[in-house]
């Protein structure tokens, strides 16, 4: 493959064409207000990005209901009192010509109690985390809410929606067969575990415009999930047609898994050889150079999405662009470097937290 293979237009099913193979990840800031209204830091932070090339710019994850919040300052998408920030957001992204997608989100188990108030919903009962079991009337309600934030994404203006099935979060902590240890028509096998996300997507199917994008995030190993699993479930989901992509964060996308039974071959070649169906796969991992991220094209991914890389440098798809060997400024990084990349101070505060992130 070519280096113009990573700036080569991508089609979906569903939506307009994404311009490159750069996806801004969904990443964590704080910078949202406590009510979970878009903040002036927030929206430039993202807008940003989308200013410096990125082929789809994507929120970070946007809780669906009050009581899924996952950490403070997180963005909401669960009221209408969301949309006017939202919708300024989708604007500004899609003006420079960057497809706009919010990221929907439930913690479910690890929603911190202090933070919304109340203990947190799972599955089912969890000791650890302190959580409750949703009732089978609350998970239809959450899956409700689900499709009532694509809804609402959609009168935003944005081009789509991404579901966060992965990281140990509320869809994820129904596919683990050690979170979920529900009886009902909710647990037990796989198909009862993905009944929450296929209801989902096909809410969002009967309910938002043709042309609405339509992606999940999962993860293949950790958070009690079975790569064979979850491996299953991304070729089944490929084949039903609901979705225009499957992004799996694979932590690393060279690594070894995990299981003895997959350790033949690294993680990524466990989702490239899967029958496709018209299903775009995009893949998240340590992709910092960009003689990495054309490893990823190499190896049969149709996209890749950028995290670090996306906070250390703004425009990473020009800087690829202008130089083919490009690799992002060696860490720790100074505060000035990161606001001069568009963070504001409660982002940048976080990202001290990361060891090695931040110069002392």
């Amino acid at each position: 493959m070519s280096d113009a293979d990573l700036f080569s237009p991508l089609s979906f099913a569903h939506g307009p064409v994404m311009k490159n193979r750069f996806m801004l990840a969904p990443l964590t800031n704080l910078q949202s207000h406590a009510d979970g209204r878009l903040s002036d830091d927030e929206f430039h932070w993202l807008t940003l990005r989308a200013v410096g090339g990125f082929g789809l710019t994507m929120t970070c994850a946007a809780h669906v209901q009050r009581n899924g919040q996952g950490f403070p300052g997180q963005l909401g998408i669960f009221s209408d009192d969301h949309l006017e920030g939202l919708t300024r957001l989708a604007a500004a992204i899609k003006a420079q010509g960057s497809l706009a997608v919010a990221q929907l989100h439930h913690a479910g188990m690890r929603s911190p109690k202090d933070l919304i108030g109340e203990a947190p919903v799972c599955p089912s009962d969890n000791a650890e985390f302190g959580a409750r079991a949703l009732t089978e009337a609350e998970v239809e309600e959450m899956i409700e809410a689900f499709i009532a934030a694509a809804e609402r994404a959609q009168a935003a203006g944005f081009d789509g929606v991404e579901l966060h099935g992965a990281h140990g979060y509320i869809l994820c902590q129904f596919l683990s067969g050690e979170i979920n240890q529900r009886t009902d028509r909710f647990g037990g096998d796989m198909d009862g575990r993905a009944r929450p996300i296929r209801q989902i997507i096909a809410g969002i199917r009967a309910r938002c415009r043709s042309d609405f994008n339509l992606g999940i995030r999962l993860s293949p190993e950790r958070f009690g999930l079975k790569l064979g699993e979850i491996r299953a479930l991304a070729q089944a989901l490929m084949a039903e047609g609901g979705l225009d992509y499957i992004d799996m964060s694979l932590w690393d996308v060279f690594k070894t898994p995990e299981e003895e039974d997959f350790k033949g071959r690294p993680l990524i070649g466990w989702f490239t050889d899967l029958e496709r169906h018209g299903v775009r796969l995009g893949v998240a991992g340590k992709i910092t150079a960009a003689q990495t991220a054309r490893k990823c094209l190499e190896a049969g991914a149709d996209f890749v999405l950028i995290g670090r890389a996306a906070i250390l440098h703004h425009d990473y798809p020009q800087k690829v662009l202008a130089d083919p060997d490009f690799t992002p400024v060696p860490l720790p990084v100074t505060r000035e470097h990161l606001v001069q990349e568009g963070l504001g101070p409660k982002f940048v505060d976080y990202m001290a937290t990361w060891k090695g992130f931040v110069a002392a």
